[in-house]
């Protein structure tokens, strides 16, 4: 794996922990919230998952893609199927979205790669 994604991953786990501990209740519950919207209903996790990556990348969050990309990853997403959500991405957001684009495909094969590594 990408020395950038284990970083994110684990900052993001430190950073998540430190923000509950302000114990701000509006805090909290924006990040339960969060949680809760990625549960599988009607829509499965990961078809969830790639609506939460097309946003971010028409909104051009780097953070926001990788974690999108780390879940996409979990819930066992096709390399063909993430390629169709960010088409749309590309669409939605233009041109400019296309250098998040190249970070996109930059994680996803660093997340492949993982897994070919630990035999997943």
């Amino acid at each position: 794996m990408d020395d950038r994604v284990k970083e994110f991953i684990e900052y993001r786990e430190r950073m998540n922990e430190r923000i509950l501990k302000s114990d701000n209740l509006d805090i909290k519950r924006f990040f339960n919230l969060d949680h809760a919207v990625y549960r599988p209903g009607a829509l499965d996790a990961g078809a969830k998952e790639l609506m939460g990556l097309v946003a971010s990348m028409v909104l051009r969050c780097n953070d926001c893609i990788l974690y999108h990309l780390t879940r996409c990853h979990e819930e066992g997403v096709k390399d063909e199927v993430l390629q169709e959500a960010l088409s749309i991405a590309l669409v939605v957001g233009g041109s400019i979205v296309i250098p998040h684009m190249r970070f996109a495909f930059e994680m996803w094969d660093s997340l492949k790669r993982k897994t070919h590594t630990d035999g997943n």
